[in-house]
């Protein structure tokens, strides 16, 4: 599977070719292009609680919803705390405006009922969609380094297949832009983590620098971790786009030190 960019009036998406090849599907990832912010959140900024003005934000959010062909009034998203939580989302969780607070805090939400559009937001951290065609199942997963040493991808996944009874074989993910091994550089405190949750399987993906520090490849490792949950491998894209290395295109956290907008994911089952 590959990820593939999509230009719609100037606004930039990336979709998963091959949820789009299984069909039943609308889903999209987000970039900085083709909205109406401005300053600092020039101009596709999806996040409500950043400062930006709100109503140019709702005009972001219809133009995105509108690329992708999702219902902007089905939105469903959490409040995000790095954790490893992943909520089941029924019909009583409709109706939350996107600018009231989310009554619960996850980092993973699934559901099997068409028209929900789960939504999560990064800005570095990798956005991970997850789709079932043959069940009829997705999910999305918001995953820094705490929820990939945590395993939220995977557990995302255990989660399908224990709620919904999906076959692993069958679930088709996507790991969207997000901050790269060529930028992400930490303390030891994250390649501890990730060692430590996942023994040898860790280390491809740590790379020791001459200072001390290290450059850690979270989408290698999110890629390992839903391997191990049992996923096929061919049933994996993972998008090659840094967003710190490419601040004029995506929302970056790190390149902009905290002053920025957010990018969203979202995906939902075709009614």
């Amino acid at each position: 599977m590959n990820i593939t960019e999509h230009n719609q009036n100037g606004l930039v998406y990336l979709t998963a070719d091959g949820f789009d090849a299984a069909g039943g599907v609308a889903h999209g990832f987000s970039t900085r292009r083709g909205g109406v912010s401005e300053g600092i959140f020039a101009t596709l900024n999806l996040s409500m609680n950043r400062g930006d003005d709100p109503d140019r934000v709702r005009e972001n959010y219809r133009r995105f919803c509108a690329a992708i062909g999702v219902d902007v009034g089905k939105i469903v998203c959490a409040s995000q705390v790095h954790g490893d939580t992943v909520r089941t989302v029924t019909a009583a969780d409709l109706g939350i405006g996107l600018d009231e607070g989310e009554p619960w805090k996850a980092d993973g939400l699934i559901t099997d009922i068409p028209g929900v559009v789960l939504t999560i937001f990064t800005a570095d951290c990798l956005p991970i969609l997850l789709y079932d065609p043959v069940r009829r199942v997705v999910g999305a997963v918001h995953s820094g380094w705490r929820g990939t040493a945590l395993g939220i991808a995977a557990k995302a996944v255990e989660r399908m297949v224990d709620c919904y009874g999906c076959d692993r074989m069958d679930i088709l993910a996507a790991i969207g832009p997000g901050i790269s091994k060529c930028c992400f550089e930490t303390h030891e405190d994250v390649p501890n983590a990730m060692t430590e949750a996942m023994g040898a399987a860790a280390l491809s993906a740590i790379e020791v620098l001459p200072t001390g520090k290290f450059h850690v490849d979270l989408k290698a490792l999110n890629a390992k971790r839903l391997e191990s949950a049992g996923l096929d491998p061919a049933h994996i894209a993972v998008s090659p786009d840094c967003t710190c290395c490419m601040p004029e295109k995506y929302w970056s956290h790190r390149a902009t030190h905290g002053e920025r907008g957010s990018q969203a994911a979202m995906i939902a089952l075709t009614v």
